[in-house]
């Protein structure tokens, strides 16, 4: 029987919410078993960009990153969210580690290249589509019993720091441990669940399938930030994760929320 490992993402509006991120972490900690932290800050990074006056463009709920966004994500990221974290983490009793996908080669990922989106091309820059993620790592550290909290940020494996989506990691990570361990795969953020209508969180779709996502996504009740959130759900899904569920920070038990399903 495989053993049970719990990976929760937070989004970047609960780690600015006090409220929020204490009852998250509060409630992260008393998970039993092994577990991973996934986390966001795009708030937070923007807000410095906006500090060094350096302009935020957002395509479909990614953020378009020159040389000098990666310099701010990079801080902000793998800096300053990332160790504040641990370190609450640790006074919530758990034994936390901070690492970036560069760490040890936890996450490696490629540029992504231009696309084309509507009619035009978007060149997204120094953001990371992920090729591998070192399963086999984690592994070693859950057994260590220590807890990894990992930032949205890649590395190509030629020097080069990459932006990469925070959903996206944490659907790469649950689904290089679903060969070895049951795994159950959390995104939290700051609404009840993925929302028939934006303006009425009670609203909530209580389960999300492939055909479910297309039909919602065609009549735009799904769009921007929750395109790349649904669409990894549903590619860990289709991995083997054996649970999914989008849910609010202060719900991860996983009794509330979208479960998504093939």
């Amino acid at each position: 029987m495989k053993q049970s490992v719990t990976i929760v993402k937070v989004g970047g509006a609960v780690v600015e919410d006090e409220s929020q991120l204490s009852q998250l972490l509060s409630n992260f900690a008393a998970i039993p078993g092994p577990k991973i932290l996934v986390h966001g800050g795009g708030r937070s990074a923007t807000r410095m960009a906006q500090r060094l006056a350096i302009e935020t463009t957002m395509i479909e709920g990614r953020r378009v990153t020159d040389g000098a966004m990666l310099e701010v994500v990079t801080m902000v990221y793998g800096g300053l969210v990332n160790k504040q974290l641990v370190a609450r983490l640790q006074a919530c009793g758990v034994n936390a580690i901070g690492l970036t996908g560069a760490d040890a080669d936890l996450i490696r990922s490629h540029r992504r290249p231009p696309v084309a989106i509507g009619d035009k091309t978007v060149d997204y820059g120094f953001v990371g589509d992920v090729d591998h993620a070192n399963g086999k790592l984690l592994g070693r550290l859950l057994e260590a019993g220590v807890t990894p909290v990992i930032a949205p940020l890649t590395h190509d494996g030629q020097g080069h720091i990459l932006n990469t989506n925070a959903d996206t990691m944490a659907s790469e990570t649950a689904k290089a441990l679903a060969s070895e361990y049951d795994v159950t795969l959390i995104f939290s953020f700051e609404k009840k669940g993925v929302l028939l209508n934006a303006d009425d969180d009670d609203s909530v779709i209580p389960v999300l399938t492939h055909s479910d996502y297309e039909r919602y996504v065609a009549d735009g009740t799904i769009s921007g930030g929750m395109l790349p959130k649904i669409k990894n759900a549903l590619s860990a899904v289709d991995a083997g994760v054996k649970a999914v569920i989008i849910t609010q920070a202060t719900a991860i038990d996983g009794k509330h929320g979208t479960i998504i399903r093939k």
